[in-house]
């Protein structure tokens, strides 16, 4: 049994569905289990209406609602020819643009959005995809079936950020989706819409698709996942940056965590967590180029000559600079400083530190004035925004005396804000002004990839 899940773009019209089907089809010896996004953009329109609710433009809201109806209609005549169940797929949109209504007008009575009405209202653009795309499978000849993601994906009462409850999920999925696969069906599901165990629809984040989709395969023993974007695979950099990024074949599960975590938005962070305990190989690969094998994430291999596999960036970062105000021994003040940072629930993404003094890169500040004047309390702070975290990942990075050196000697010229290096020792990053975000991108591929030194990638391992 695999897992097969499909992005948005993967979905976001009946040529990408037709894509899809027919990708889905290749795989039927090895019963499939199909995840899929909403259609490309839906979920932000459906977020959007949930704010123009609240703001009292339920006109505009509405506007969208028929925007939205009127693109799963024509999805629907599209693709299904049968009368009945093209009938019944139109009916059912019908009634969900009148559920969304419903929702937009009791937003606009509270003015405000309430993390359970973001997901209940988010929840529709996964709801629609998924249920005519089942029917298109089983409009092409395919035993198909639609499954409510809801009625196995058991999470916590965490709204917008839900947390499986993964014995629960366990249960469920191996009583919904074991026996469909057995008996030769498709299940046809959601990514990141699940519900909590009142039965309340909740999410598990945006992009939490991919993550769904690896938790049910980890849980019933798939013998692989795949992730179906629209790039070839995972790249030794951005490409909007370097056009000739080049795919990357092969690489670890930490490699692909890291990049995810620093920025790579092929993948999301969460993705590989769950194949890692039972040693799962993820694919990346795209639905527009299916004959192109993309990208495997599996198992680090032992006396691999590559050093640094890609370059990811994170924007939007903002870099504190504390000093202490008081002569704290070294374990007391940084105690005090992440004692602050764990009662507000903030991520420190970068680390430097000194005895006196600590750096830390963040990239939420919602609640940055307020830790701000905890930390004054003992410390002097300093906050510099529009900055951004620069990454060299490769699990190689540990083993390869002379590599810093190369990293920075190549970035003449462009200032460096901190350095910090990740206690798996296979990433290197620094902050830097995101102004210098592409001169140092290109500055880095050109050293590491295309002028590479004695220790090259080998063929295997990058096109």
């Amino acid at each position: 049994m695999i897992v097969m899940k499909f992005g948005g773009t993967s979905v976001e019209d009946s040529d990408a569905i037709h894509r899809l089907i027919d990708i889905v089809k290749s795989e039927i010896p090895r019963k499939p289990i199909v995840f899929v996004s909403a259609c490309a953009g839906v979920t932000n329109q459906l977020l959007k209406i949930a704010g123009l609710s609240a703001e009292g433009n339920k006109g505009e809201a509405n506007d969208l609602i028929s925007v939205i109806r009127a693109r799963h209609e024509k999805l629907v005549d599209e693709l299904i020819e049968s009368e009945l169940p093209k009938n019944y797929l139109k009916g059912k949109i019908s009634v969900y643009a009148h559920e969304l209504r419903n929702f937009s007008q009791a937003i606009s009575v509270l003015g405000e959005v309430t993390g359970r009405s973001r997901d209940a209202v988010a929840s529709y653009g996964e709801r629609l995809s998924s249920m005519i795309i089942a029917q298109a499978m089983e409009e092409d000849s395919m035993k198909a079936a639609f499954v409510d993601a809801r009625e196995f994906m058991i999470t916590n009462d965490v709204y917008t950020n839900a947390v499986p409850l993964f014995d629960k999920v366990e249960a469920k999925a191996r009583e919904m989706l074991l026996p469909m696969v057995r008996d030769a069906y498709v299940p046809v599901t959601q990514g990141f819409i699940g519900s909590n165990e009142a039965g309340i629809t909740t999410t598990i984040g945006r992009g939490g698709s991919d993550y769904s989709a690896a938790i049910i395969g980890a849980l019933l023993d798939a013998e692989e996942i795949q992730i179906w974007t629209d790039v070839d695979g995972v790249l030794t950099a951005d490409p909007s940056i370097m056009p000739d990024a080049r795919r990357i074949k092969k690489m670890s599960f930490n490699e692909a965590s890291e990049l995810a975590y620093f920025g790579a938005r092929v993948l999301h962070p969460m993705t590989i967590l769950p194949a890692v305990d039972k040693n799962i190989p993820v694919y990346v690969r795209n639905s527009r180029n299916p004959s192109y094998h993309g990208t495997l994430i599996k198992k680090a291999e032992e006396n691999e000559e590559c050093i640094a596999k890609s370059v990811a960036y994170k924007e939007r970062i903002t870099l504190l600079n504390l000093v202490s105000s008081r002569m704290f021994l070294a374990t007391g003040f940084l105690e005090a400083v992440f004692a602050v940072f764990n009662r507000y629930s903030t991520i420190a993404h970068a680390v430097a530190t000194s005895e006196v003094s600590i750096s830390v890169a963040i990239d939420d500040t919602t609640k940055l004035e307020a830790m701000k004047k905890e930390f004054e309390e003992f410390a002097e702070v300093s906050a510099s925004s529009g900055k951004a975290i620069i990454c060299v990942v490769g699990e190689n990075i540990r083993h390869s005396p002379g590599i810093v050196g190369r990293i920075f000697s190549s970035l003449d010229g462009i200032r460096i804000n901190m350095i910090s290096q990740g206690a798996s020792e296979i990433n290197i990053g620094f902050v830097v002004d995101e102004k210098d975000i592409e001169p140092a991108v290109r500055a880095l591929h050109k050293e590491l990839f295309d002028n590479p030194s004695s220790r090259s990638p080998s063929a295997d391992i990058f096109d």
